[in-house]
């Protein structure tokens, strides 16, 4: 068993197949996840940012 923090978690949207959440890492980093069905992407803030403008641009 491990003594490390687990980190803090947060769903941020949730649909019936799709989910994106967040993690606040012991260490302070910040990491966002999208499980859409079967695959999980990762992404750093600075990606999750730049995703965020792309989804943006599509929805103009």
């Amino acid at each position: 068993m491990s003594d490390l923090p687990e980190p803090k978690t947060e769903v941020l949207a949730e649909t019936k197949n799709y989910i994106a959440w967040k993690a606040e890492e012991p260490d302070g980093e910040v990491t966002y996840h999208l499980e859409l069905g079967s695959l999980t992407v990762h992404f750093f803030a600075e990606e999750w940012r730049e995703f965020q403008e792309l989804m943006e641009k599509l929805r103009a």
